[in-house]
């Protein structure tokens, strides 16, 4: 039995995520983004006896998913934390440096997307949230509510990628003084107006609904948060796999990874003494990054923009 609301979830790369992380049966991995449980299922498959994972993840119903499964399987813990946060709970459980692989599945689930009353999509109008956890923080709603224009702007800019940001950031400003936004195909319809130039076969809404999710949310924070944490926690030879499912997460993902992959040194100005350690890379990326097979695209559309990364630690 899953708790999901009577939203289905496909998970994206299912095979070729708990394939990457090459596990030991009595190791300890992390499922940073738990979501409905799909990798986390076929990682306990893969586990032995003495093997363990905790799972992250911000979303009540998420968790509740979570809870059921840790009831079935003693193997399995769930935290109710952003995996940005893993750190500190997984030295508390005194892992620190002796997981044996993390996994991060980035971005929003079907269930969130596909349930109007989470706010997280304009296709099916409900109330303007988008928080996944929707006991804390600033709802969509609230930020609309509030923000002066150009903050609007940077937001549907920045993060959603949006050229006509300043332009529709005044609209929603406009529209505001009007009357309150308090339902996602409110602020579409708005949004939609203010963009002069649509993109076949997108929503005119899509880019800026994308900005006030990762916003409102913090997730690129969170991401270059969760890199660090995942990396400290891992012992050498733990693998670190990365599914992003836009640009803008993919793009922290790689230069993290070619960073430290390069070594350190590699970015220090010419002449400049540093010890030797500081050539050395901390991390060996694995093959180059992987998309979804045709196979599973035809399956779930939705797997198109996945891509995902992989990388060992080496000390």
């Amino acid at each position: 039995m899953t708790i999901d609301s009577g939203f289905n979830h496909i998970t994206v790369l299912l095979d070729e995520a708990v394939e990457a992380l090459a596990i030991q049966g009595d190791g300890c991995y992390v499922d940073g983004t738990f979501g409905r449980g799909g990798h986390s299922r076929l990682i306990l498959q893969h586990l032995g006896p003495q093997g363990r994972l905790l799972g992250f993840d911000k979303d009540p119903q998420a968790i509740a998913t979570g809870q059921a499964l840790a009831a079935e399987d003693g193997r399995f813990v769930i935290v109710q934390r952003s995996f940005a946060e893993m750190g500190s709970e997984i030295a508390s459980q005194g892992l620190a440096g002796k997981v044996n692989g993390v996994l991060l599945d980035l971005g929003v689930s079907s269930p969130q997307l596909d349930d109007p009353e989470r706010g997280f999509s304009f296709m099916n109008d409900g109330p303007l949230d988008m928080r996944m956890d929707p006991t804390r923080g600033v709802s969509a709603a609230e930020f609309i509510a509030n923000a002066p224009a150009e903050e609007i702007a940077r937001v549907f800019k920045e993060y959603g990628e949006e050229r006509f940001a300043k332009r529709m950031a005044n609209a929603v400003v406009a529209r505001r003084e009007v009357k309150p936004f308090e339902r996602t195909a409110d602020l579409a319809e708005v949004l939609k107006v203010a963009n002069p130039a649509w993109e076949k076969g997108k929503n005119p809404a899509t880019r800026a609904f994308q900005g006030l999710r990762i916003h409102v949310n913090n997730e690129l924070a969170d991401l270059e948060a969760g890199l660090e944490a995942a990396l400290d926690s891992l012992e050498v030879g733990g693998r670190l796999v990365v599914i992003s499912f836009h640009s803008l997460e993919d793009r922290i993902v790689k230069l993290f990874m070619r960073k430290l992959a390069k070594g350190e040194a590699d970015n220090l100005p010419r002449n400049l003494p540093v010890r030797f350690q500081a050539f050395e890379p901390k991390i060996k990326v694995h093959g180059k990054a992987q998309f979804a097979s045709e196979a599973e695209l035809k399956a779930n559309p939705r797997s198109r923009s996945a891509v995902m990364r992989v990388a060992e630690k080496l000390r």
